[in-house]
């Protein structure tokens, strides 16, 4: 759980890391790719819990903008107010769920001009952690380095699309492991794993952000 939540967000592959771990204990094994899904539920929802503002108001307007012009704009979208045609909050929203279906740049974008093609280009990097030993966050948060966007707004970014996309993969897991052999850890130490992985995942997250506000990714790589 310790290195789950400390490799996750960093652009290392935490899932060699759990594997690499797992030789070094005393029970000498692989966790596992059941254990290791369900545990990046608490990285993730750390990721949640982290940028809680940002996820309802993206939420919030990308369904509110459906009812601007209609008789039920009032009762959906008051809270925000008109939805400019072209929010960044709404097109935010747009380019998450286009990156789940499908040293480098002049790092000068900010997370509000992402654009639906970088939305659709960040999301197929983030499918090269599919390959073992691709860092999913060091894969997505590259391409949005070379398009152009700042470190912050690439690794804000990065966070955000890993929720829909790692949440799904968890649960399915989570939900299969039910009825099948526990292997080498029981269901006990997944849920301990997963809560120790929430805690040490948030810490990890304020020190990236203020990391690289200042820093390169240079030591990751």
């Amino acid at each position: 759980g310790l290195i789950q939540g400390l490799t996750e967000f960093l652009p290392i592959s935490s899932s060699a890391h759990l594997r690499i771990v797992g030789e070094l204990l005393p029970s000498a094994t692989d966790p596992g790719a059941t254990f290791t899904a369900i545990t990046q539920l608490g990285t993730e929802l750390a990721v949640v819990i982290y940028f809680w503002k940002d996820i309802t108001r993206i939420i919030g307007k990308w369904f509110a903008h459906f009812f601007v012009g209609t008789g039920s704009r009032r009762a959906t979208a008051s809270r925000y107010g008109a939805i400019p045609k072209g929010d960044p909050d709404v097109r935010l929203g747009w380019c998450i769920i286009l990156g789940i279906a499908d040293r480098l740049g002049r790092k000068a974008r900010d997370i509000d001009q992402m654009t639906y093609p970088h939305g659709i280009a960040i999301g197929l990097a983030q499918m090269l952690a599919l390959v073992p030993g691709v860092s999913r966050s060091g894969a997505t948060t590259t391409m949005g380095l070379a398009l152009g966007y700042t470190r912050p707004a690439a690794a804000r970014f990065a966070f955000l699309l890993a929720i829909p996309a790692v949440f799904g993969s968890g649960l399915y897991e989570l939900v299969h492991s039910f009825g099948e052999p526990a292997g080498v850890y029981g269901y006990a130490e997944r849920a301990l794993a997963t809560v120790i992985a929430v805690g040490v995942g948030l810490g990890v997250i304020a020190f990236l952000r203020k990391w690289i506000s200042t820093r390169s990714f240079l030591p990751f790589v």
